[in-house]
């Protein structure tokens, strides 16, 4: 019988988020390159007597323990497909930046889905995750599938994507969050009546992914929210400043924010661009890493002696 199974699951950047115009479900239509890059939460379920979340790690405190937790909704999700009660604790051990454009409750969700689809044998295939990745949020699909993706639609309708090569990141990481509803109403507010094209994937991105160049990536990079959220949260234009006078290849705000994120040629230089953001007092924390790395991943079991 097992005893308990963790999952880890990375974080994102968006390499490429164009945000097409507001649909009437007050969606928006998307070309969202993702990247899956290598700052990990990891989700333990074990069986319980009724459903329960816990967390630990930096901002724990700012992670919802209800049902409203993504973890917690897709063990109900899935329950509720294969006629069962979703009688598990769910443990986030949480290293992504909480409402940081990072994708950390996406990640938990996916990791909560596969997690729990092994602790229980469902079965289920990897249509029928994706299916319910779906259901529970834009950016969950990818935090399963990890790697390189296009999505469209909301985001959720993933392509798979080549990449030649690791590309290095420094994220640095803001105080508080931001809603990524309402950086999408700012996205709207600052558009005002101007027409908006569809969005479409930039070849230019797409080659320089398959090439490994980071360099040419850095030319392409694009997010249209970051308008957006440096309106909401000024402070975010001291912080990418700081990162390119540090000689990063390119600055962004990492999808709806505040996290910013740094592209640079390699460690050495992701290792300088850190040390300089640090001492900048611009940011609370700064995180370096790589990416692209795979998406949700078993990487324990526990066996119940009994």
């Amino acid at each position: 019988m097992t005893a308990s199974v963790t999952v880890r699951v990375p974080a994102k950047v968006n390499v490429q988020l164009a945000v097409g115009p507001l649909r009437p479900d007050g969606f928006h239509d998307l070309a969202n390159v993702f990247l899956a890059v290598g700052l990990y939460d990891e989700v333990t379920v074990r069986p319980a007597d009724e459903l329960r979340v816990t967390c630990s790690g930096p901002d724990a405190a700012q992670v919802p323990l209800d049902r409203t937790n993504l973890a917690a909704r897709a063990a109900l999700a899935l329950a509720a497909r294969h006629g069962r009660e979703a009688n598990v604790h769910i443990h986030i051990d949480k290293d992504i930046p909480v409402a940081g454009g990072m994708a950390g409750g996406s990640a938990d969700g996916a990791g909560a889905l596969l997690a729990c689809d092994a602790l229980w044998g469902t079965g289920a295939s990897r249509e029928e995750l994706l299916e319910i990745c779906a259901e529970l949020g834009s950016d969950v699909p990818f935090s399963l599938v990890g790697g390189a993706a296009l999505g469209r639609g909301r985001g959720e309708l993933l392509t798979p994507l080549e990449t030649g090569g690791t590309f290095s990141w420094v994220f640095a990481v803001a105080d508080g969050g931001l809603s990524t509803p309402a950086v999408y109403a700012e996205c709207d507010r600052l558009r005002g009546t101007t027409p908006v094209p569809d969005p479409e994937p930039s070849a230019a991105l797409l080659a320089a992914l398959r090439t490994g160049a980071a360099t040419a990536l850095a030319a392409a990079v694009s997010n249209d929210l970051q308008p957006a959220a440096v309106s909401l949260r000024p402070s975010l234009a001291a912080t990418l400043a700081a990162g390119e006078e540090a000689g990063a290849l390119a600055a962004m705000v990492s999808g709806s924010g505040p996290t910013t994120a740094f592209l640079t040629a390699g460690e050495a230089e992701a290792e300088k661009v850190a040390d300089a953001l640090r001492s900048s007092g611009t940011c609370r924390a700064v995180r370096v890493t790589s990416g692209p790395v795979p998406g949700a991943t078993v990487c324990g079991t526990a066996r119940s002696s009994a």
